[in-house]
C-alpha cells in the first residue's frame, strides 16, 4: 500500500512539475537571460511576463 501511495505521489508531482520545466528549458533558448543583471524579484517578474507572451504565442 505505501509504494502505491508513493507512487500516485509521484505521478502528481511529475506532472505539475513538467510545464514549469518545459518552460524554463524554452525560456533558455533565448538567451536572453545570460545577459540579465537583477535582484530575484525582478527577474520573477520578467520571467513570468517572458513565459505569458510565449504561451500566448504557442496557443496562436
Amino acid at each position: 500500500m505505501e509504494e502505491r501511495r508513493k507512487g500516485d505521489a509521484n505521478r502528481i508531482l511529475a506532472a505539475a512539475r513538467a510545464p514549469v520545466e518545459h518552460g524554463c528549458a524554452r525560456l533558455k533558448t533565448w538567451r536572453i537571460l545570460t545577459k540579465l543583471r537583477t535582484g530575484p524579484a525582478r527577474a520573477t517578474d520578467l520571467l513570468r511576463a517572458l513565459l505569458v507572451l510565449s504561451n500566448l504565442e504557442l496557443s496562436r
